[in-house]
C-alpha cells in the first residue's frame, strides 16, 4: 500500500505522475507493497539454527573483496570468479576507481552498474575493455556521457542495455547504440535526451525485443522510427504525456506486440482504435489515460489480452456491458474509476480471472454477489471501497439526521473533504444522494466460495471481526489486508484459520497484546503491520520474537520502549523494522542492529 507514508495519511500521494488527494483519518506506513521493491539483492539464507554457512568459494571471494586494495589484476582468472568478484565488490560498495581497473580484460559479460555512486565516463574504458564477450550492460543514474558510451562502440555483442536517469547523455549519444545489431533489450526511462530525433537511432535494431522509454517527455513524433522493429515484443511508454493518438497510428504495425504500457499518456478511445490488429497482444495497460468504456469496442477485438489495467480513467457504469466479451481475461484492474455495482454484473462471466482491483470504486455488498463464480480469484483488492457520500445510507433514522451528525460521520470514515463542505454551507443534506451501499460483514459472505484466494485486502472501515469470521474458509491466503478494518482481539481468533500467510496487515486501531496471542502462531509469516494500534506494550514483542521468518515488522504508534527491543533479537531475517512514534530511540535500533540483526538495512525512527 505505498510507501512509509501512504494515501492513508494527510499529504499528497503521486503515482505515476498522477497526484490525488487522501483522507485525513489514518496514516499508514511500513508497508509490504513498500518492501518488496526496496531491496536490491537478497538477505543471506538461513537455516532454522541460524545463518547459513557460506560455500568455500564465497568465502574466498568475501577474502579477496577485503584485501581488493592489493590485487592489480584479475585478467587471468576464470571468467566466472572474475565475475563473481566484480558482483561482490558492487554489491558490498566496494567498488572504486581504483579497484576498477584490476578488471580491464577480464571478459566479463554482465556489468550490473545501476545507481552505484561514482560511475562515469572513466569507468567505460575499463568496461568496455571486456569486448566481445559483455553481453549486458546497467548504468542507471549515473554520470556517463556521449563519450562514454561512445566507448562501447566495439562491443558488439551486447543484447541488453539500461541507461535510465542518464541526463549526460543526448541524441548524439544515441547514434552509439545504432550498431548494436544484436541488442534485444533497451531502457531509457526517466533519460531526457530521448527526443523524437533521438529515435531516429534505434530504427536500426532489428532484433530489439523490449523497448523502455518510460518518462521520456520529448518523444512525440518519434515513433515513425520504430516501423521497422518488427520483433518487438514489449514497449513501455508509461507516463508520457507527450504521447497522442497520432504515436499509437504510427507503431500500430507492430503486431507482434505482446506488452504495450501506455499509461497516463494523452490517449484517447480514438487512439486505442489502431491498436485492433494487436492480436498478440497479452498485457495492455492504460492506467490514468483519458479513455472511457467506449475503449472496450477495440479492446475486445485482442483475442489474446490476458491482462488489462484501466485503472483511474474516465470510466463509468455506461458502456460496461462490453467487459463481458473479455473472456481470456486473467487480470482486470478498474480502481479509482467512477463505477458501482452495476459494472460488476458485466464481470459475471469472466471466469479465467485471477486477479481483480476494484480499490476506491462505489462498490457494495450487492456488486459482491456477481464475483461468487470467478472461481480461480487469487487476488481481489477492494480496499476503500466505500467512496464518497453514497454511503451515507448506513447511517440509521436518515431521514430525521442532522448536520452536525452527518459531519461526524464524515469524519470518521475519512469523507475530509464533503465534512468541510458541510461545515462550510458550500452542501446541503436535501443535495446529497443516500441511495448506496458500501462492502460490510454481510457482503463478504459471498467471497467465502472464493477459495483459490491468495490475496485479499479489505482495507473498508465497515468490516468487523464477523466480517473476518466468515472468511475463514479461504484457507490458502498467503497475503490478508485489514488495514483499516475494525478487528478486535477476539476476531484474530480467525487468523488461525490461515496457515499460510505470510503478510498481515491490521491497523485499525482495536488489537492489544491480548490479540497478538492468536497471530503468533502464524509462522510463515514475513511481513506484520500492526502500526496504530495504540495499545500494543513490549509483551506484544515478545510474543512476535517467535515468527522468526519475519523479514518486515511495523509496530509504530504503540506503547512500545527501548527496553522490548530484546525480544526482535531473534528475528535475524528481519530487513525492515518500524516504531516511529514509539518510546524508541534510534540509538539503541542502531545498537540492536549491529549486535543482534545482520540483515536489517532500514529502521524508523533513524
Amino acid at each position: 500500500m505505498g510507501g512509509i507514508c501512504s494515501r492513508k495519511g494527510d499529504q499528497q500521494v503521486v503515482e505515476d505522475g498522477i497526484q490525488r488527494g487522501v483522507s485525513r483519518l489514518y496514516l499508514r506506513s511500513g508497508s509490504s507493497k513498500w518492501l518488496r521493491n526496496s531491496f536490491p539483492h537478497p538477505a543471506m539464507e538461513t537455516n532454522p539454527g541460524g545463518v547459513r554457512c557460506p560455500s568455500l568459494m564465497e568465502l574466498c571471494i568475501y577474502k579477496i573483496c577485503e584485501n581488493i586494495n592489493k590485487y592489480t589484476s584479475f585478467s587471468k582468472l576464470p571468467r566466472d570468479i572474475s565475475q563473481q568478484i566484480f558482483n561482490e565488490l558492487i554489491f558490498s560498495h566496494g567498488l572504486t576507481d581504483a579497484s576498477v581497473e584490476a578488471f580491464r580484460d577480464c571478459a566479463l559479460q554482465d556489468v550490473f552498474l545501476g545507481e552505484y555512486p561514482g560511475v562515469k565516463d572513466s569507468w567505460m574504458d575499463v568496461i568496455a575493455s571486456q569486448g566481445l564477450s559483455l553481453l549486458s550492460v546497467d548504468l542507471c543514474g549515473s554520470d556517463v556521457t556521449d563519450t562514454g558510451l561512445g566507448l562501447l562502440k566495439d562491443c558488439t555483442n551486447i543484447q541488453a542495455l539500461t541507461f535510465n536517469c542518464c541526463d549526460k547523455i543526448s541524441e548524439l549519444g544515441l547514434k552509439q547504440i545504432s550498431g548494436f545489431l544484436n541488442l534485444t533489450s533497451l531502457s531509457f526511462k526517466k533519460t531526457n535526451g530521448i527526443t523524437a530525433e533521438g529515435m531516429r537511432a534505434l530504427s536500426n535494431l532489428v532484433n530489439l525485443e523490449k523497448l523502455d522509454l518510460e518518462r521520456c517527455s520529448g518523444i512525440h513524433g518519434g515513433f515513425c522510427h520504430l516501423k521497422g522493429l518488427m520483433k518487438l515484443e514489449s514497449l513501455n511508454i508509461k507516463c508520457c504525456k507527450c504521447v497522442t493518438d497520432s504515436d499509437i497510428k504510427s507503431f500500430s504495425g507492430l503486431t507482434k506486440l505482446k506488452e504495450l504500457q501506455i499509461s497516463n499518456c494523452n490517449i484517447t478511445d480514438f487512439g486505442i482504435s489502431y491498436l485492433r490488429g494487436f492480436h498478440k497482444l497479452v498485457l495492455l495497460n492504460l492506467e490514468g489515460c483519458g479513455v472511457t468504456a467506449a475503449c472496450l469496442d477495440s479492446i475486445s477485438a485482442l483475442e489474446a489480452l490476458a491482462s488489462l489495467n484501466l485503472n483511474r480513467c474516465d470510466l463509468s457504469d455506461d458502456g460496461c456491458d462490453k467487459f463481458s466479451g473479455l473472456k481470456n481475461l486473467k487480470g482486470l484492474s478498474l480502481a479509482f474509476n467512477n463505477i458501482t455495482d452495476a459494472c460488476l454484473v458485466h464481470l459475471k462471466g469472466l471466469t479465467n480471472l485471477e486477479s481483480l482491483n476494484l480499490d476506491s470504486c462505489k462498490i457494495g455488498d450487492e456488486g459482491l454477489a456477481n464475483l461468487t463464480g470467478l472461481t480461480l480469484l487469487k487476488i481481489l483488492e477492494l480496499s476503500d471501497t466505500e467512496v464518497g457520500s453514497n454511503g451515507l445510507c448506513h447511517l440509521s433514522g436518515r431521514d430525521s439526521i442532522s448536520t452536525y451528525h452527518l459531519i461526524i460521520f464524515c469524519l470518521l470514515n475519512g469523507w475530509a473533504d464533503l465534512c468541510d463542505s458541510l461545515f462550510l454551507g458550500l452542501i446541503h443534506l436535501e443535495s446529497l444522494n443516500l441511495s448506496f451501499t458500501l462492502v460490510t460483514d454481510s457482503g463478504l459472505k459471498k467471497l467465502s466460495g472464493l477459495t483459490s484466494l491468495r490475496s485479499l485486502n479489505l482495507d473498508v472501515r465497515n468490516v468487523t471481526d464477523a466480517g473476518l469470521a466468515v472468511l475463514t474458509s479461504l484457507t490458502k491466503l498467503t497475503d490478508l489486508d485489514l488495514f483499516g478494518a475494525r478487528i478486535s482481539d477476539s476476531g484474530t481468533k480467525s487468523l488461525r484459520c490461515f496457515k499460510n500467510l505470510q503478510s498481515l496487515e491490521i491497523c485499525g486501531g482495536g488489537l492489544t497484546d491480548s490479540g497478538v496471542k492468536n497471530i503468533k502462531e502464524l509462522a510463515s509469516l514475513k511481513l506484520l503491520n500492526l502500526s496504530q494500534n495504540y495499545d500494543l506494550s513490549n509483551k506484544s514483542l515478545e510474543m512476535i520474537s517467535g515468527l522468526t521468518a519475519l523479514i518486515s515488522l511495523n509496530v509504530s504508534s504503540s506503547q512500545i520502549t527501548n527496553e522490548g527491543l530484546q525480544y526482535l533479537k531473534p528475528l535475524k531475517n528481519l530487513r525492515s523494522l518500524s516504531l516511529e512514534s514509539c518510546k524508541v530511540t534510534a540509538s539503541e535500533i542502531k545498537k540492536l542492529q549491529i549486535a543482534s540483526l545482520p540483515n536489517l538495512v532500514n529502521y524508523r525512527p533513524e
